[in-house]
C-alpha cells in the first residue's frame, strides 16, 4: 500500500464517516473510517471533479 496521509474523518449525519488522503505521487484516496486498507483511489483532479459534481447535485438521484 502507498504511504497515504489521511485527514481526520468526516462524519455526516448518522454513522457514515469517511476519510480523504493523499500520497506523494499526488493520488487521492477515499475510505470509510476504520477501513482505510479498502479504499478508492484516483488522481487529485478526478477527486476534485467528483466533489464539484456532488456539490452541483449530480448525485442527488442516488439519495
Amino acid at each position: 500500500m502507498q504511504d497515504v496521509t489521511w485527514e481526520e474523518p468526516f462524519c455526516g449525519e448518522g454513522a457514515s464517516c469517511y476519510r480523504f488522503g493523499t500520497d506523494r505521487e499526488g493520488n487521492s484516496y477515499i475510505a470509510i473510517a476504520g477501513a482505510e486498507d479498502r479504499h478508492l483511489t484516483d488522481s487529485r483532479e478526478s477527486l476534485q471533479q467528483m466533489i464539484r459534481d456532488i456539490k452541483a447535485g449530480k448525485a442527488d438521484h442516488l439519495l
